[in-house]
């Protein structure tokens, strides 16, 4: 019997919260975190998340635990672009370290309730009213289009933070921890506040951009939301891990690319032509990610070679 009852759901809610506040303890006692710490803590989190995947696999149904890895497969690999974008908009509006663990807990907050209504909405949309399909998948292709023309970049980000930075009367001066401040009599958003906004716009496009993705894969409910709460629990660590995995990760942008237009082709063809089994979704999402993380690996130790042999000869 697959899991999804109400009893089901307060037990989720309940585990998401305790893990919540154990990471929110985590990382509140320290501004920064070593690398290798943060690496320690980002493993230990992707084995919360599968295990979570066996209890599926044990309680629930095989096709809500295959399921449930592919879409947490392609919302953790989406999640680390999403990270970067938080450290873009902390380097625009010039957050102070101290200050940005706190504006990340709100972030992932704000993303886990956001991707709720949105998962709700859109499978029961795609309940009500199967030709949603069509535009669902047809967004999934241009938002993998859309990574292709930027696999190398981020430029399409940078502007995006600057055009919401660009819309906002900011108070100036230090304003401590306060999202508001009164400046001549008038209520103004602090460099803190402003940010905030920013990453709440980053958190509406990524849940537009995540949510039929993973949907396009299963419209179990209890799952997509699984898999998106369990791979935002460990944006914390990740971010102190972006840059490096950047670094290390350069072809993982286009494999996310092609994904994307994958799994577009599965819903199109899924509603043409009949349910496609959940075992060519997983297929699919490993090998296609497993090729740009392999692919990543040479590239990086070449670049990393040309930068050591630069500093030799300078």
């Amino acid at each position: 019997m697959p899991l999804g009852t109400p009893l089901d759901w307060t037990l989720l809610f309940a585990a998401l919260a305790i893990l919540l506040v154990v990471d929110l303890i985590l990382v509140r006692a320290r501004d920064d975190m070593p690398p290798r710490v943060a690496a320690i803590w980002s493993i230990v989190w992707i084995a919360i998340a599968l295990a979570f995947g066996g209890v599926l696999h044990l309680f629930g149904t095989t096709e809500q635990s295959t399921t449930y890895l592919a879409g947490y497969l392609v919302e953790k690999s989406l999640s680390l672009d999403n990270v970067f974008v938080f450290l873009v908009v902390f380097g625009a509006f010039a957050i102070p370290t101290p200050k940005r663990v706190r504006l990340l807990t709100y972030g992932i907050v704000l993303a886990l309730v956001l991707r709720l209504i949105f998962i709700l909405v859109g499978a029961a949309a795609l309940d009500a009213a199967s030709w949603l399909t069509y535009p669902f998948a047809a967004l999934l292709a241009w938002t993998g289009l859309r990574l292709w023309r930027h696999r190398n970049d981020h430029d399409g980000d940078e502007k995006l933070i600057e055009g919401v930075k660009n819309r906002m009367t900011i108070a100036e001066g230090d304003h401590g921890d306060k999202l508001l401040a009164k400046v001549d009599g008038k209520r103004m958003l602090t460099t803190a506040g402003a940010a905030l906004v920013a990453i709440a716009v980053v958190d509406i496009i990524f849940a537009v951009d995540s949510v039929p993705a993973i949907l396009g894969i299963t419209t179990d409910t209890y799952v997509v939301f699984a898999a998106n709460a369990f791979a935002l629990l460990g944006l914390r660590p990740l971010f102190f891990l972006v840059a490096e995995l950047v670094a290390r990760l350069r072809h993982l942008k286009a494999a996310l690319a092609a994904l994307l237009v994958f799994i577009a082709a599965k819903m199109t063809y899924g509603e043409i032509f009949g349910k496609v089994g959940p075992e060519w979704s997983l297929g699919g999402v490993v090998l296609i990610l497993g090729a740009g993380v392999l692919a990543s690996l040479p590239s990086y130790r070449r670049e990393k070679a040309k930068e050591q042999e630069s500093e030799r000869q300078a």
